[in-house]
């Protein structure tokens, strides 16, 4: 698991903008001590002495960051589906992370999560856990072992929560320092983040202790944001004195600092112009989360407005709304849900293409995590080598198409091979 440096053979494909791809077929992807030297088409003569893993035939593409999953809701995917949000919070997931202050299920929860993380596409994820100390540690732990870097959050919830899923104000500030004493220094890979649930859950008091907490540590944040028409409205009745709901959040410096400590607003279906100026002024990171805002009939996101406005955007599968951890999945979701929305809502913004897609899953939500997403010079090297041979065809195809049809296919019949994470082979048996 140490960083190395090597080269993959391979049929390679990455983004050089949000739009456009660049392919190589039997080319040459050098890592240097975990850092990417180039892709070439012929091996420089400089790392001839490398040592070359032949990929074959097989697509070599940069890994992939999901930038927004609940790892406690991993128990019980695809439950629930015909539910809108609040009442699928309620009926579903809060009643299943009340059981996580039990750490024998909590570890035999996380075990699964975990491994199943590992032998998925995902590189890097930025994670919520439940407001249970002991199980968010135990959560780190599981996750530091499998050679992804991850984010992991304790949850905030002082309020509008069911009896057995909620805190005092006073405790809840205390459980998170608490837990980031009881982590720091502890991990290589592993790294918290502050997660207020939502503003529903949390009072303006406790936000104005996390937001101390924040300039403290100096700590990213992840929340969630204008996911749903009701819960806009329950925002507006809880924060009278806001002027929108990205506003509960700024107010306790709890959005992006520009040049310093980053967030992750999931969702931002129904920003309006002052939310979305604010998220642009502050460089906070969209995670859109197509799958979910479909299975809880929440909406669809703009994301081609974000774009186009230079938004940070990445992609989340947000599970449990999210039924499962296929970041192909979620590119294949993010097209087609942008299709409905330019059809249906808004012909003024254009859809997703797969190439945008694919950059969201790569580059754009990896620079949450710094230079990653990428396999151009300098980036982190962080890759997936996908077999696409079981994907079968007659026709003759080149290295991009046979990328955008594994985003399509890789169920049918695709397979990934290898995959690394900052130079390190992470192992998927």
């Amino acid at each position: 698991m140490e960083k190395s440096s090597f080269v993959l053979k391979g049929n390679v494909c990455y983004n050089t903008s949000p739009t456009e791809v660049r392919t190589v077929a039997g080319g040459y992807a050098v890592c240097v001590d975990g850092t990417s030297a180039g892709v070439f088409e012929e091996l420089p003569e400089r790392f001839s002495g490398l040592p070359v893993v032949d990929c074959v035939d097989q697509l070599v593409i940069p890994g992939m960051s999901d930038i927004h999953v609940h790892a406690p809701q991993y128990a019980f995917r695809g439950l629930g589906m015909d539910l809108e949000l609040l009442e699928w919070l309620n009926t579903h997931t809060f009643p299943e992370e009340s059981h996580y202050a039990d750490l024998d299920y909590a570890g035999r929860a996380y075990d699964i999560f975990a491994d199943d993380l590992r032998r998925s596409p995902t590189t890097r994820a930025v994670v919520f856990g439940t407001l249970h100390v002991g199980a968010t540690e135990l959560l780190m732990d599981k996750l530091e072992d499998t050679g992804l870097v991850t984010y992991v959050g304790k949850v905030n919830m002082d309020r509008n929560s069911p009896d057995t899923l909620v805190e005092t104000t006073v405790g809840s500030a205390e459980a998170t320092r608490r837990w980031l004493a009881g982590v720091d220094g502890r991990y290589e890979r592993t790294m918290p983040i502050l997660t207020p649930r939502f503003t529903p859950s949390c009072t303006d008091e406790l936000m104005a202790e996390l937001g101390k907490i924040r300039e403290e540590f100096g700590l990213p944040v992840q929340s969630h944001l204008s996911e749903n028409l009701s819960e806009c409205d329950w925002v507006a009745g809880l924060c009278p004195w806001s002027s929108c709901y990205g506003d509960a959040y700024d107010h306790f410096g709890l959005l992006g600092e520009p040049g310093g400590s980053k967030a992750v607003m999931a969702h931002c279906v129904y920003s309006g112009e002052e939310e979305v100026g604010l998220l642009a002024r502050t460089g906070t990171y969209v995670a859109h989360c197509p799958q979910s805002n479909a299975q809880l009939a929440s909406g669809i996101a703009p994301i081609r407005r974000y774009l186009d406005l230079g938004m940070n955007v990445g992609l989340g599968t947000d599970v449990a709304g999210g039924a499962d951890l296929s970041m192909f999945r979620c590119m294949a979701d993010a097209v087609a849900v942008s299709k409905l929305r330019w059809r249906l809502v808004d012909q003024g913004l254009a859809p997703l293409t797969t190439q945008e897609a694919l950059w969201l899953a790569t580059a754009g939500g990896g620079s949450f995590f710094g230079k990653v997403g990428s396999l151009a010079e300098g980036y982190v090297f962080d890759a997936l080598v996908l077999d696409d041979l079981g994907i079968r065809t007659p026709r003759d195809l080149g290295v991009w198409e046979r990328v955008e049809r594994y985003v399509y296919l890789a169920e049918e019949g695709g397979r990934l091979a290898r995959k690394y994470v900052a130079g390190r082979e992470v192992s998927l048996a």
